[in-house]
């Protein structure tokens, strides 16, 4: 669920624009995003699961205070920037869909996910949250009803045009920027502990081989 969310509006307009602006020049990317962000998931959701706690707490018990307020400060604010610039995206496109003020959009979007995250109970948001996720299908869906030159493809993936042109260098910072963002590996982590803490299998961690299962498991997830 969290590596769901991280294909967010701000990075669907990200991946958009770098398609629009270089075509399949920047494919490569995917060969260092993918991996990054797939292990560092890992590490927090075991993490979370292993101690139930989330990665703040986990700080604050290993580091002096002032590298956890450092931290979250910056959390606080690269979590504010996205919020704003996904649910600026999110009104922007129903714009585009229906017409009217993407502003009103934007605010009635972000009123809706607060009112649902405040007092839906967790789990039940949670399975929400999963269903939705199939949505993401649509993208599968999407490249093959369109006619894509997949050797182009290849070959831009494996074999990299480099530049040192500006907005190519941008494009790739935002799209590393969008991809491996801070809040996936603190909200995986809290997710996990709060799985783990909830779940009714959490006594089984007594058992030897029972990090070993557990990690299979969240490997496999993510």
């Amino acid at each position: 669920m969290t590596g769901a969310a991280d294909d967010d509006p701000s990075g669907i307009a990200t991946y958009s624009q770098a398609g629009a602006q270089f075509g399949y020049a920047l494919t490569w990317t995917m060969l260092l995003t993918l991996p990054f962000m797939v292990a560092i998931q890992i590490i927090s959701a075991c993490i979370g699961w292993q101690t139930r706690r989330g990665l703040a707490r986990n700080i604050a018990q290993q580091f002096p205070p002032f590298v956890l307020y450092g931290l979250v400060a910056l959390l606080v604010v690269a979590n504010t920037i996205n919020i704003a610039a996904d649910l600026a995206a999110m009104g922007e496109a129903l714009t585009l869909v229906v017409g009217g003020p993407s502003i009103a959009f934007a605010l009635a979007f972000g009123a809706v996910g607060l009112v649902l995250e405040v007092f839906v109970p967790y789990h039940r948001y949670a399975g929400i949250l999963k269903f939705l996720t199939l949505v993401l299908f649509v993208y599968v869906a999407a490249a093959f009803s369109i006619h894509v030159p997949w050797g182009k493809v290849a070959a831009s993936t494996f074999v990299p045009a480099l530049s040192f042109d500006r907005d190519y260098l941008l494009t790739i910072v935002a799209v590393f920027g969008t991809t491996i963002s801070p809040y996936l590996f603190f909200w995986q982590a809290s997710q996990e502990a709060e799985e783990s803490r909830m779940s009714h299998h959490s006594k089984r961690t007594a058992e030897p081989d029972a990090p070993d299962e557990f990690f299979s498991h969240i490997a496999a997830d993510t």
